[in-house]
């Protein structure tokens, strides 16, 4: 069983430009409240590392964890529905871009999407683009624990026929209770040691 990430919040930022070189990066991105927070904090085993809320948007910026172990996680803004100021939400776009195409320590993107209702078409799109930018990336369903056992193999089929992948390219996790996490970990820590 792999420890907890050891990660310490290191700094918020607007534009890549403004973000320290660390080594390689991981980056969770997802729809708005689909629980990346939760999940860097189960990975770090930490409650409050990430800010968590009920309120979607609470991730504003591009916010980096370093690792003590070398390199950093990345919690990117959420896409779709949020309670931020129209400003805030029409830079979305240019910084996410420009992070996942200009960041060269990227090395994966963790896309999260919610088990219970995804993929969303805002799902889709995300995923599209990172295909046509050849970024890469992994799927992780959220919220595992809120699919009933008897429809857990109709959705997992059915969300992996959505994001165009198989079944098991698909990650699923609870961060709420604990499900998957020692798989999303080590996948980090192989990212990270690259």
């Amino acid at each position: 069983m792999a420890p907890p990430l050891r990660l310490t919040f290191e700094k918020s930022a607007t534009r890549v430009r403004d973000l320290d070189d660390h080594g390689p990066e991981v980056a969770f991105i997802g729809r708005s409240n689909v629980g990346k927070s939760s999940l860097i904090n189960a990975l770090a085993n930490q409650r409050q590392l990430a800010r968590v809320s009920n309120t979607p948007g609470r991730t504003q910026l591009i916010n980096v964890f370093s690792h003590a172990g070398g390199g950093a996680v990345v919690d990117l803004p959420g896409y779709g529905f949020a309670k931020v100021p129209g400003r805030v939400r029409r830079d979305w776009p240019a910084m996410i871009e420009g992070y996942l195409l200009e960041r060269e320590p990227l090395v994966m993107v963790f896309v999260l999407v919610d088990g219970e209702i995804g993929p969303t078409s805002l799902d889709q799109q995300v995923l599209d683009w990172l295909r046509d930018a050849e970024v890469p990336h992994t799927v992780v369903a959220t919220k595992s624990d809120k699919v009933k056992s008897a429809k857990r193999q109709r959705r997992r089929r059915d969300l992996a026929e959505g994001c165009m992948l198989d079944p098991g390219d698909i990650v699923w996790v609870s961060a709420a209770k604990g499900i998957g996490i020692e798989r999303v970990r080590d996948l980090v820590l192989m990212h990270l040691a690259d």
